[in-house]
């Protein structure tokens, strides 16, 4: 798959890590030119572009910026009208214990509406940036889910496979608007990596009874 990632900071390197490695090409674009052209020259297969030279061929784009960034980092890259774009933002306070939307929005729904034609999908917020580069799969076997969310279904099964083609357990968590719900999920699991001091190598899930 020919993917388009915007931000180079510990999100974007663990998506470039483990999207390279599943045989994607990855178009890696930055606010800092030169840590996006030091992130893609650590992998074959990723490459460092200018925000106009981006979206080429690139079926998805990731954003892997913080959500203030987000939709200008977007919009910097030209029509995205019928591209599928990938919103792993959680909208934190500046002292990341707490959400700055929710009740009636989220991110993602906020995110969509900046940019009508895109095919939105929330994905990956769920997952601390140090579980994204150490990879999908904990002690014990169990694998990292990541719950998805949108409105159009080919986007979201397109992102269904992206989840799993790099391992990761690929939950449907329904519409976009559910996004409201899966922004606080990510701020708890911030609060216990942190806040808690559980330590990043954690992730939420469901269990099921037997």
């Amino acid at each position: 798959m020919n993917i388009t990632l915007v931000g180079a900071g510990n999100m974007g390197a663990g998506f470039v890590k483990q999207l390279t490695a599943a045989g994607h090409q990855v178009r890696v674009t930055a606010r800092d030119p030169a840590k996006a052209q030091a992130l893609a020259d650590t992998y074959a297969g990723a490459t460092a572009v200018t925000p106009a030279e981006a979206l080429g061929d690139s079926q998805v784009v990731i954003v892997a910026t913080g959500y203030a960034d987000a939709v200008p980092a977007l919009k910097a890259l030209g029509s995205l009208e019928g591209r599928i774009v990938i919103d792993i933002t959680n909208p934190l306070t500046a002292d990341f214990m707490g959400l700055t939307l929710g009740y009636d929005t989220s991110a993602a729904e906020e995110i969509a509406k900046a940019l009508p034609g895109a095919k939105v999908v929330k994905a990956f917020n769920t997952v601390l940036a140090q579980v994204l580069a150490e990879g999908p799969v904990f002690s014990g076997g169990q694998s990292v889910p990541v719950f998805y969310a949108g409105d159009d279904e080919r986007a979201k099964q397109t992102v269904h496979a992206l989840v799993e083609s790099i391992g990761f357990q690929a939950v449907d968590a329904g519409g976009l608007n559910n996004a409201r719900y899966l922004e606080p999920v990510a701020g708890l699991n911030i609060y216990f990596a942190y806040g808690a001091g559980h330590g990043t190598q954690i992730a939420p899930t469901w269990i099921h009874r037997a």
